[in-house]
């Protein structure tokens, strides 16, 4: 693959240009090479959705992803290539999740209403409810209840990664973990505090959840263990897992969105 620029693995630090510049052979040839890496990342996306959903299309956007990862790395942020390159082909598969608008609304409506139900719950005991407490609270055998979970585990895509926030136009961007790591070069003093008061708000908001769903986001996310492989370190289930994964997830979601949509009043007083 004569052409290709070196990244930090290799030992080396390629020129801006070296990137922005690559000739369509050595793009396809760049292609190529992580094309194992993109197959790895939709296989685990295709594993955690609906079957409608066709991991052909997570390929594709993967490509383009890496292809806009090569148009935008920066490699003087001291960053492996290979690392960017992964946020950028998991951020274009999810953009392509969120236009097909895979998660049926009644579904939405279920993750929305357990999010309130357990706010409330942990109100009023003080802290995280059970399982059976959550049942009965919504007059439903825990069997039910459960089955509630697995219906909502579809929307268990909330990205570690990136999130939606406003921009200075009032339209909805995404960061990503890449932008949002401090840029000592960086000029726009604004900029730089919303993206540090993002990662704070983040950081809280998964110290906040219950221990063994924490537990689960730490092991499925920064380690990357399967739902299989964190059950067997945490003695449960697969299945178990996978709820314990969508209780935290709409947990997530909800205080993530409810940061957004506080600091969007804030904003227009």
């Amino acid at each position: 693959m004569n052409g290709i620029p070196p990244t930090y693995a290799d030992g080396a630090k390629p020129e801006k240009a070296g990137w922005k510049g690559l000739s369509m052979e050595d793009r396809t040839a760049y292609v190529e090479k992580y094309a194992p890496l993109i197959k790895y990342l939709a296989d685990r996306l295709a594993a955690r959705l609906p079957d409608h959903v066709i991991k052909e299309d997570l390929v594709s956007s993967g490509v383009l992803g890496l292809i806009d990862a090569i148009e935008k790395f920066e490699p003087d942020r001291g960053i492996l290539f290979k690392t960017y390159a992964e946020f950028r082909i998991k951020g274009s598969m999810l953009d392509e999740l969120r236009n097909l608008d895979w998660v049926p609304r009644t579904v939405r409506k279920k993750a929305s209403e357990l999010d309130k139900l357990w706010r409330s719950l942990e109100r009023e005991l003080g802290r995280p409810p059970s399982d059976e407490e959550c049942a009965q609270a919504m007059g439903i055998e825990l069997k039910s209840y459960l089955k509630i979970l697995d219906e909502v585990s579809v929307i268990n895509m909330l990205d570690l990664e990136a999130f939606r926030t406003e921009s200075k136009s009032g339209e909805r961007e995404t960061l990503d973990i890449y932008e949002i790591i401090e840029d000592e070069n960086a000029t726009d003093a604004l900029t730089a505090l919303g993206r540090e008061e993002l990662r704070r708000i983040l950081a809280e908001a998964i110290e906040s959840l219950p221990e063994k769903e924490r537990l689960v986001v730490t092991l499925y996310y920064h380690e990357e263990l399967t739902m299989k492989e964190i059950g067997q370190v945490m003695n449960y289930t697969e299945s178990r897992i996978s709820q314990l994964h969508s209780k935290s997830i709409v947990r997530l979601q909800g205080k993530i969105n409810r940061y957004f949509e506080h600091r969007g009043k804030e904003a227009r007083k």
